[in-house]
């Protein structure tokens, strides 16, 4: 019987990384890197889960040879680079420049009224998460979730399924009682390893990802409601 929905949150609940590829540009130049990031090339760098992992990959790639003059200072530079990036993005968010999906605060508001839970299992940091949602629902939304699974608490990234079993043992719930929603391949991924039945919805950056083992995909949550949901599932 299905129980609660497990939301993704970059590409699923909305189309953030356009914005969060401006704000890795701009702490480029901040720190006074001559990085430039192309859609092209944020697209495959999109394939490695988190915001600090995919900078030290780039930074590898483009240096093959680095090696690290004083302990620590690739790890420092790539630190304080997330955290420029991170308040660039923030500051974006609140200002406006990111809305949520069609669909997706309709499903969750109706999924509440019939007594599902909600909860979020993502690979980003919680400061993003706090600046998207206070942004679209409002000072409360903590509220709206019975667990959230984060960077902070679960640190290995998608397609380990860390995040996903860690809101699970947060719900009490077997993972055959609930949905996850995802966007990408490695979400995708993950919450198939942790047993959970997976609606996806593809962005602009990751639909050209393989999605094979998905419960659907679908273009957004705008033509969805529990009752059809409950239908997937229950099949």
């Amino acid at each position: 019987m299905l129980k609660a929905l497990i939301f993704d949150v970059d590409g699923t609940l909305a189309d953030t990384e356009s914005v969060h590829l401006e704000a890795f540009n701009h702490a480029f130049r901040q720190e006074g890197l001559d990085w430039y990031w192309t859609v092209e090339q944020y697209t495959r760098l999109l394939d490695i889960s988190g915001g600090k992992e995919r900078m030290l990959h780039h930074w590898r790639t483009v240096d093959p040879d680095m090696t690290e003059v004083d302990a620590g200072a690739v790890n420092d530079t790539i630190h304080r680079l997330h955290e420029t990036k991170t308040a660039y993005y923030e500051n974006a968010v609140n200002n406006g420049a990111v809305t949520l999906r069609p669909g997706v605060l309709a499903l969750m508001s109706e999924a509440r009224g019939q007594g599902l839970q909600l909860a979020i299992a993502t690979t980003t940091s919680p400061v993003n998460i706090a600046a998207l949602l206070r942004s679209a629902i409002g000072l409360d939304w903590r509220s709206h979730f019975l667990s959230i699974g984060d960077a902070s608490n679960a640190p290995v990234k998608k397609p380990n399924p860390q995040v996903y079993m860690k809101v699970l043992a947060d719900l009490g719930m077997r993972a055959a009682d609930c949905v996850a929603f995802e966007d990408s391949a490695n979400g995708l991924r993950a919450a198939t390893a942790a047993g959970l039945p997976t609606v996806i919805t593809p962005s602009s950056f990751t639909a050209h990802h393989d999605f094979t083992g998905a419960l659907r995909v679908v273009p957004d949550l705008g033509a969805l409601d529990v009752a059809r949901l409950r239908q997937w599932h229950g099949r």
